[in-house]
């Protein structure tokens, strides 16, 4: 009986009832989308992270990466990575010769990190080559060819085939100079590594850092995200005297700004409710104030209190869960489209963007994992709105109720 009076009740006045469960809908919907595009964009930071930095694992020397020496090299450097690379999970693996040093030009001089690469993996592992706005990839007729970042490019004045001079120290502590021409100017997603980075051949870094076919550092990429954990584990056993980190140990600032966005989303959600709040609970005391006489009646007649409250709750659910299905059901809808075809941030530019480290598309994703807690706020929310009126039906006195 109850249950048809809450379901005729909130019928009485439809053009009210369908504003509030679409301001629910509308609501809902963006708290929805809000959390899809933070997914998607923590999604695609992770993917810059691990697909074109840093790789889901390396491995240096113990003592490599106290202050980046030469001298650490990884001991058997070839026979590990022809285990590494027999590992099941392991889809590619390559070497990095890595030191510290100056950029110096006719403008002034930058401190870089140097990198050794082998151009054919690289382009592979971190997607260089596919980075490259000016110029072309190193050639193999040519000698000291670098590429540089193009914010890096844009502090020192540099253009293609600028010339240059990098100085570090060798493995003997011996400063060695060497002068270099720019093949190409590279542009990534993360402008604070570009202004860092700069990649030279292996081999021609070698020689000047004295340490002939050895490397400093592996670099792996697994074929399954979720083979993180297992392959760490597995390396782990096998090269116990060598320091293994994962991309969330070498990117911690990502790991944790994936957890902090995860908690500030549901931030977002419960603000987005709670003002929604307010407009249910107007909705309800507008109703309760045009009842007056006929909750005073069903009072007078014998209904108890009990049996109010629970007429103002059900209407305050039936209003709040009209709308739940529909915000769920627009939302799904317009993060798949956006998921198929991208959110292009372009008008955010682009060097803003990769100040923080995201691309300009963005491939926001349905918040499968946040609905149960989207739920719960949404039933909270309804459960709080109902509170108020249902408070102030109780209060009515059934002879002034009539009286009205």
């Amino acid at each position: 009986m109850i249950l048809i009076m809450a379901w005729r009740n909130i019928w009485r006045n439809k053009m009210r009832s369908i504003i509030i469960i679409s301001s629910i809908a509308i609501g809902l919907f963006a708290g929805i989308s809000v959390l899809a595009l933070y997914k998607g964009m923590m999604k695609s930071r992770i993917h810059n992270v691990i697909d074109s930095e840093v790789g889901h694992l390396q491995i240096h020397n113990i003592n490599f990466k106290k202050d980046y020496d030469p001298q650490f090299i990884l001991a058997n450097g070839a026979e590990v990575l022809k285990v590494v690379n027999k590992i099941p999970e392991v889809k590619l693996a390559a070497s990095r010769s890595i030191t510290m040093g100056m950029l110096a030009t006719p403008t002034g001089s930058a401190g870089v990190q140097i990198n050794g690469i082998i151009p054919g993996l690289e382009y592979q592992l971190s997607q260089l080559q596919k980075k490259i706005i000016k110029g072309n990839p190193f050639d193999p007729a040519k000698e000291n060819e670098i590429m540089v970042g193009q914010k890096l490019a844009r502090k020192m004045k540099l253009k293609l085939r600028s010339k240059l001079v990098l100085t570090f120290t060798d493995t003997s502590g011996t400063m060695v100079s060497s002068a270099f021409r720019v093949a190409a100017i590279y542009q990534s997603d993360n402008a604070p590594l570009d202004e860092k980075n700069v990649y030279v051949n292996i081999d021609e870094l070698n020689v000047l850092l004295g340490i002939q076919n050895s490397f400093h550092e592996i670099v792996i990429l697994l074929k399954n995200d979720t083979d993180l954990a297992k392959a760490k584990q597995e390396l782990q056993q096998k090269f116990s005297g060598y320091q293994i980190e994962s991309w969330k140990e070498i990117s911690p600032e990502t790991d944790l700004l994936v957890k902090t966005v995860d908690q500030y989303s549901y931030i977002i959600m419960f603000i987005i409710m709670f003002a929604l709040a307010f407009g249910i609970v107007n909705t309800m005391l507008m109703a309760i104030l045009e009842r007056t006489r006929e909750i005073g009646m069903m009072v007078a007649l014998g209904m108890n209190r009990l049996k109010i409250f629970l007429l103002i709750f059900l209407e305050t659910i039936f209003l709040t869960l009209g709308g739940t299905p529909l915000g769920i059901f627009i939302g799904w809808v317009t993060t798949a489209y956006f998921n198929k075809h991208g959110l292009n941030l372009s008008g955010m530019g682009r060097e803003m963007m990769s100040s923080f480290g995201f691309g300009t598309m963005i491939y926001p994703e349905f918040p499968t994992d946040k609905i149960s807690g989207v739920l719960l706020i949404v039933i909270g929310t309804a459960l709080i709105s109902c509170l108020f009126p249902a408070i102030k039906a109780l209060k009515l006195q059934p002879v002034e109720a009539l009286r009205r």
